[in-house]
């Protein structure tokens, strides 16, 4: 890595909390690098855009964001726009590659229109669970079948369906949660995450780690708040395997414009080694139990480092012209 100096990076925003459902989890994150980029002398603050109005960022004098915010009104395009008004650099994809990479459903038409293997879905309006229409999801599916929220991350709402009256509570839950439901073929086999950090041609893809849940359970009190999933990196895959998932990753960033970094989650059915991509996280969680910081250590990258290196890496899609830039207030 080359060397950054942490004092050009001027003032800098780490945006954490924030009104989702993952403001725990996205608080755990913010935390984290916060006190890495402070070690790093990095003149890091806090911010969370539930208590602080965003357009006091540039009030504040801050020159970029740390964006820590995971799901909705952080990873959707929301605070990506509003950072692109003010002329703030900040980290991760930029607006549309945000807003399309948290609509799970519109990444999948992405990636199905550049070739890349996702499950076999159907996307439901709130109501559409009728005897009629549990058994139409069926017959396209199959059985069991995932079912979950298209604009919620860190698995909340997601529910594995085994019979029609399990697809029938499943919808009416998920309808509670989200204006759509997505229900997904199963991809029975091993699951992975592969994170990229770069830009265009120079975006490279680091190694994957394999996750071993409990009875496949990698849900959102797993994931974060116990011991019980287990994770192999490196993964064990034969090295042209996991060349090859890498590859379809990296066309996957690519086709949805990502820039800076995301994390990009993969099952490996187990019947024919044939990898399905299942979503993208386009704002990585960073606490002590996420995958991004693994993978970069395989990688020979501290969690500092990575920091950072995505602090670094902070842009816009939009930049003005310095002279058509607002001028702060005090």
């Amino acid at each position: 890595m080359n060397a950054i100096d942490p004092k050009s990076l001027g003032k800098v925003a780490v945006l954490m909390g924030g009104h989702s459902a993952e403001r725990e989890v996205s608080l755990m994150s913010g935390s984290g690098v916060l006190e890495a980029l402070m070690n790093k002398g990095v003149d890091a603050h806090a911010f969370d855009p539930a208590t602080q109005n965003i357009f006091a960022l540039k009030e504040q004098g801050y020159s970029r964001c740390f964006i820590t915010l995971h799901g909705r009104f952080g990873e959707d395009g929301t605070v990506q726009g509003a950072l692109e008004l003010m002329g703030i650099p900040y980290t991760g994809p930029g607006v549309m590659a945000s807003s399309v990479g948290m609509d799970k459903t519109m990444t999948k038409r992405v990636w199905l229109a550049e070739g890349i293997s996702t499950p076999r879905h159907v996307q439901l309006a709130p109501g559409q669970w009728q005897d009629e229409d549990v058994a139409d999801v069926i017959e396209q599916l199959g059985l069991p079948m995932i079912i979950k929220p298209p604009h919620e991350g860190s698995s909340i709402g997601v529910f594995r369906a085994m019979d029609a009256d399990g697809v029938r509570q499943a919808l009416q839950q998920v309808a509670q949660m989200d204006k759509a439901v997505l229900c997904e073929n199963l991809i029975v086999g091993d699951e992975y995450t592969c994170a990229v950090i770069g830009n265009g041609s120079a975006a490279r893809a680091l190694p994957l780690v394999r996750i071993m849940a409990p009875q496949g359970q990698y849900d959102y009190e797993n994931k974060y708040f116990t011991d019980a999933v287990q994770y192999a990196c490196p993964s064990g895959l034969p090295e042209a395997v996991e060349h090859a998932i890498q590859q379809q990753v990296l066309h996957a960033y690519r086709a949805l414009g990502c820039r800076g970094w995301s994390r990009i989650d993969v099952m490996l059915r187990a019947s024919d080694q044939m990898p399905f991509l299942l979503e993208i996280n386009t704002s990585p969680g960073m606490t002590s139990h996420s995958l991004v910081p693994m993978s970069a250590q395989a990688a020979g990258i501290s969690y500092p480092d990575l920091c950072l290196m995505v602090l670094a890496s902070a842009s816009l899609d939009n930049p003005l012209p310095a002279h058509k830039m607002a001028p702060a207030t005090a």
